[in-house]
This record gives C-alpha cells, structure tokens and sequence, in this order.
C-alpha cells in the first residue's frame, strides 16, 4: 500500500498507521458481519464513514472477500451495475479464481473496457435495459455467492437509489439480499434523513432489516494523541495545547483536522506552534473565498442570511425563536422554516441531535462558519 505524501491523508485510506481509533465502531461491525448481519451505517459528509468501510476491509481481507462501490454518481440503475462490474474487475485480476469467473461474464456482456490512465485499474460500461441490468447484477451477485469465501458488498451512498427512474428498485434489491447466504451488506449514507426513512419506515422494502449504526465525531483526547504521534514520528515537535486549539477550530470534523493537520504538517519549521496553524488556517480560508461568496450568489437573501447566522451560532436549538430571528434580521418564522428546509435539501445545513437527544441545526462547511466569525 502507497504511502500518502503527508501522516495526514484527506482522501483515500493508506492503512492502519493512517487511521484513528473508531475501534467500537469497528468491533461492533466486524460482530454484525461475522453474525451475517446487515448493517445501515450513517454519518454526516466526510465524518470518516468510508474510511472506516476501507479499514474494516484492510482487517476481514483474509478471510472474506470484500466490494466496495461508491454509487452517489449514478442515476439509473444501468450506472449502478458499471459501478458493480467496475469494482469487481478492479479488485480481483483474471490471474484469480474469482477474477476469472468475473472477467468471464463481465466479458459475455460485450462491454467498453477503458482503464483509467492515473490508477491504472479497469472501468466497465454495459448499455443494458433496465430489466437486463437487474437481471446480470443478479448473475454478477449469485457468482459471489459460488465463491468458498464469505463476501461482504458495501454500497456507498445508498440513498442514490431513490433517485433512479425504474420503479421499485429498493423492492428489487432486498428481494435479491433475502435470496443471498454467502453474503453480507453495509448500506452507508450521508443523507441521515433519507436512510432512516428507507430502513425504519415500515412502508419501505429495507424496513428494520439491517443492524443500524452512527458514527459521530472523535473524541477530543484521542484524536490528539494520534496527531501528536503523527508529527513526532516524523520528527516533529507540537504540543497538546496547539493541538486542542486545532481540533477545535475544525470542530473535530474528520475533513477538516485532516485538511488542517496535513497543510501544517508542509510548513518547514520543525516546531509547531499556535502561530503557525492559525497562519495556515487563515490561508486556507482565503483560498475558500471564492466558494463562499458562490453560496451567496446560488441562495435566496434570506436563505444567505439564514445560513450565516447558523455559521456564527455554530448550533441553532430554535430557529424559529424570537431571540435568534430578531438577532439575525431574518423576517419571520415561516420564512426562516422555508429558508432552513432549502437549505437542508442543499446539504448545506443539517439537523442532529446532542448527546442529551436534543435536536439542532448545524452547518455542513465548518471553513464558512470559521470565514464568516471573522
């Protein structure tokens, strides 16, 4: 496995020396695994939902065979079965017993092969009809399904099927899961609000038929001790203090303390200090500008104005209260509900709960709510 260009990777997983802690989470996932179960696995964007799948497959690699497919670019199920063949070629080569099997009916298909000219790796495309791909996506399943070891798939960003033109496709697909015995699902999403209702709505095929699971944010003291050894392992010097001012600039946000860890980790001086991160994250907001005032130009005034004052706020437990409407100038109540409900359909404001359950609205970008403060 590559080695990243800093201890501090912001995409992509480089194995275990990489990764922080998520121990329960991974415990608990590897228990629902090796129990055949299911799992829903949901986080807010870039909270580290996928490099967790990356490391759980880094540990079940010698006994299960593993599938991953990231299907938040795809709009028809025809773009799922590529990202399915596509993920299957590029993992297992025709030199395998799998890959053969893979290769041989993948082949059958008459696809356009093309392989991507950084990685190197496969990229398949079959133009079928919609009963076609569900009937080869099936076939490609039931190969897995042949194979002596156990399979676990974990389709990224599950929720990308409700936006699929055939009908029923999530009726499609459990029938399929419920006829599998050789292999095991994770159905990960960002978009909380849509998988919950997929898998705790009895109206819907996937109702109560997977374990459910959350990741939040790390704890402060463990993610700076996993920096803190970063640094010193490449002969760094930074103390817990400027460490704890880091985490909580970025919120503790997965993204953005990697983002941050790893534009200061390219600094040349040996020594870290509070000076030199808040020189970096001031660089780092400034190359954002142009990304901030987009919102701007992309929103309503009051839905700009709303998302500033859930910037500055950092949490809104009452959007609708008078103290945080008259504070911020919004107008009144039914406009900021409006405003707040676009905003949430933009992925640009979310609503979570606190660790004493009770519910508020945050904002996704954690650099614009740091560029707006100032």
């Amino acid at each position: 496995m590559k080695k990243p260009p800093t201890p501090f990777p912001v995409t992509g997983y480089f194995g275990p020396a990489y990764f922080c802690d998520r121990r329960e989470e991974l415990d608990q996932l590897t228990r629902n695994i090796r129990g055949g179960n299911p799992t829903t696995l949901t986080a807010l964007r870039r909270l580290g939902k996928t490099a967790l799948i990356h490391h759980l497959f880094h540990q079940l690699r010698s006994e299960y065979i593993t599938i991953y497919m990231d299907i938040l670019p795809t709009e028809s199920l025809g773009d799922m079965l590529d990202r399915f063949s596509t993920a299957m070629a590029s993992q297992y080569s025709e030199r395998s017993k799998l890959g053969r099997s893979v290769w041989r009916m993948i082949k059958s298909l008459r696809p356009v092969i093309s392989y991507d000219p950084l990685s190197g790796t496969p990229q398949v495309f079959i133009r079928s009809a919609p009963d076609e791909s569900r009937k080869t996506m099936t076939e490609l399943f039931q190969v897995l399904e042949e194979q002596s070891k156990p399979v676990v798939i974990a389709i990224d960003e599950f929720q990308q099927i409700l936006e699929y033109p055939e009908k029923q496709t999530e009726a499609w697909l459990r029938s399929v899961m419920q006829q599998l015995r050789n292999t095991t699902f994770i159905f990960s999403g960002s978009q909380q609000h849509l998988m919950k209702d997929m898998f705790t709505n009895p109206e819907k095929p996937f109702f109560r038929s997977t374990q459910f699971m959350k990741i939040g944010k790390l704890e402060e003291s463990i993610y700076r001790d996993f920096i803190v050894k970063q640094y010193r392992k490449h002969s760094r010097s930074i103390s817990d203090e400027t460490v704890t001012e880091m985490l909580r600039w970025t919120d503790l946000h997965t993204y953005y303390v990697q983002l941050l860890c790893n534009r200061v980790f390219l600094s040349p001086d040996k020594e870290i200090t509070t000076g030199i991160w808040k020189e970096e994250a001031a660089r780092i907001l400034k190359e954002q500008e142009f990304v901030f005032y987009g919102y701007r130009e992309m929103l309503t005034k009051s839905q700009w104005d709303l998302l500033k004052a859930v910037a500055r706020e950092g949490r809104v437990y009452q959007p609708t209260s008078s103290d945080f409407i008259s504070g911020h100038a919004l107008g009144n109540p039914s406009s900021v509900l409006r405003s707040l409900q676009s905003l949430q359909k933009m992925e640009l404001v979310y609503r979570e709960n606190d660790r004493e359950g009770h519910s508020y609205y945050g904002i996704y970008d954690v650099l614009f709510g740091r560029w707006v403060a100032r």
